[in-house]
Order: C-alpha cells, then structure tokens, then sequence
C-alpha cells in the first residue's frame, strides 16, 4: 500500500533479532517515535515482510526484508496563535519554553484554544510530523497547572531522538515541589506502578491493575513547620506521576486539586495561619518543573536548561519562613 510522497524504508532483518516480534523489531530500530504509530502503520498494511503485509505478533526470521511506507502528515487543524511565549533556546530542530502554569500543552475536549501547541504553530510556523501525527512536535506534557522547562521538536529527526531519549529514561528531569507535612527522611523513592484510577477514570493511581513501572526519587530541599520544600528527579514520565506518588505516601503536593488535601489541623495556630497565608496566593499545584537536560538528538551536543520558582511559588515560600 502505497501512495503518492510516501517516504518508503528497507530493512533487513539480522540473525541476532530472528524470534523478535515485527512491532517489537520496528520500535528497536529507533526511526519511529511510538509504538502507537508502529501498530498504525502495520494495521493500515504499510509494513510488509518479505512482500506480504503481516500482523504485529509476527516472529521474524533471519534475513528477511522488511518494507515501511510512511505517510506524509496531514495537514493539522489547530489553528497557530500569537501567545507570547518564554522561549529559553531555539533552533532548526528543537525549541525550548518555559511552559507558564495555567496553559494545557495541546487542546483536547474544553481546551481547544489558547494551548503552547497554539502558541508554537505560531511561533514556529512548522514543527515536526512524523506520520502524520494529530500532536505535531509534542515529545512530552507537563499538567496544567505545572510550570517549567519543555521541549518540542521542529523536525522529524529530532523528534525521534528526543522520543528515544525519553523511551530510554536518559533524560535529566528535576522538579521542585511543596508537600504537605513533614518528612522525617532526607531522601527517599517511590517506586509503585501507576495507571488509570479503576473508577475515577480522569485521575491516575497506584492501586490499579495493569499499571505502568513508575520511579520518582525525592529529596528534602528545606523543612517547614508543617510543611516540606522537595526536590524530585524523574527515571519514567508517567501522567500525573508526582502527584500520584506524593499523594500516596501521604504528603500529596499542596495546591494539588485532584490528589491534594487541606492537611489535617494540629490545633497548633502556626499552621491555621501559614494554611490561610498559602490559600490566598496559590491558586496552583506547587509544582515547578525546574530542569531538563538532554543530548540535542542532531548535533550530540549536551543541554542543560533551568528555570527559578515562578513569582506565585517564591512568595507562597516566603508566607512560611
């Protein structure tokens, strides 16, 4: 099945991947950015093994020629719009932004307008579709209400690299959040599988069957009286995943509005009033995604981006020394 500016790829099968499933083979080989558009492209009779389509269970055999007709993108729907946006660095291939909080990555259903993606169509006038993706650049998401460090990709081949380095857990990603409570350990993991939450389908949790592998490691920036300043790095990106972890050790991330909870009252006065304090300037998840480091997937070269606490999170600090 082929069509006209369909970009064909060959490959051949080596004697050390014989056994290996055909979408197995495909998402090693590193010239595709998902499973996702790999199981496409073989249900849609694009991928065919020694000149016959096949399915994706199929077990390839030493030497076999494989033959890959790739769609050019669609032309996307989303309309580009003159968002001012934070841009940390920028070139052919990537670009990188401090993702304001309050502002959703891509439009889905009651967030079709007003997006970074918006803005970047804007922007960028071109980012990268490989396969005709819906999400043109997107690499990865940071909340809604998370701020921080994001990158897209502007060309195709930078966005494999980038998706690989993400697949391959490669990635330096560092966040800064408060927790309520205390914490009597300095350092700590959470290391529980997530996934869709069994009955609250808009929210992620621990206690699900099927979930994914899910690593975030924490250590304690600064101690409050009932609160925690926390650091965390970032080994998987599963959806929600801070959150979902801190909420379950029982420290969710204050401004949390779907894991979080006022914190139980000490009948100490200090707490009543840090609480009030807090209430009244955060009007967000404190959760800032402070630092991402990266390979840039053309040139090799190694980038570190950081960004300070956003002025709401400096002055919610400074309600609580």
């Amino acid at each position: 099945m082929t069509g006209e500016n369909e970009k064909t790829i060959l490959v051949r099968v080596k004697e050390a991947d014989a056994g290996l499933r055909l979408d197995q083979f495909l998402a090693q080989s590193g010239r595709f950015p998902s499973r996702h558009q790999i199981q496409q492209l073989i249900l849609e009779d694009r991928v065919w093994v020694d000149n016959r389509p096949t399915k994706p269970s199929y077990r390839l055999k030493a030497f076999q020629s494989i033959r890959i007709s790739v769609p050019p993108p669609k032309e996307t729907a989303l309309m580009p719009e003159p968002i001012p946006l934070p841009i940390l660095y920028e070139d052919d291939d990537l670009i990188v932004v401090n993702k304001p909080a309050g502002m959703v990555v891509h439009p889905a259903a009651g967030n079709e307008r007003g997006t970074l993606l918006n803005a970047l169509l804007y922007h960028c006038k071109g980012l990268s579709g490989i396969g005709g993706i819906i999400r043109p650049g997107i690499v990865h998401r940071l909340d809604k209400g998370t701020s921080g460090v994001l990158v897209a990709a502007k060309s195709d081949s930078a966005h494999i690299g980038l998706v690989r380095q993400f697949q391959h857990h490669s990635i330096l990603r560092e966040y800064v959040g408060l927790v309520a409570g205390t914490l009597e350990t300095a350092t700590g993991s959470a290391e529980k599988p997530i996934g869709r939450h069994p009955i609250e389908r808009k929210k992620m949790s621990t206690r699900t069957s099927g979930g994914k592998s899910a690593v975030t490691h924490w250590k304690v920036e600064r101690r409050f009286s009932h609160f925690t300043l926390m650091r965390f790095t970032l080994k998987t990106g599963r959806t929600h995943q801070i959150r979902v972890h801190m909420a379950d050790i029982g420290h969710p991330i204050v401004g949390d509005p779907t894991y979080g909870r006022r914190p139980g009252s000490t009948g100490v006065s200090t707490f009543e009033a840090q609480w009030k304090a807090l209430k009244s300037i955060l009007h967000r998840p404190f959760l800032h995604a402070e630092k991402l480091g990266f390979t840039h997937p053309v040139t090799n070269t190694f980038m570190l981006f950081s960004v300070p606490l956003p002025h709401e999170l400096a002055a919610a600090l400074e309600t609580l020394a």
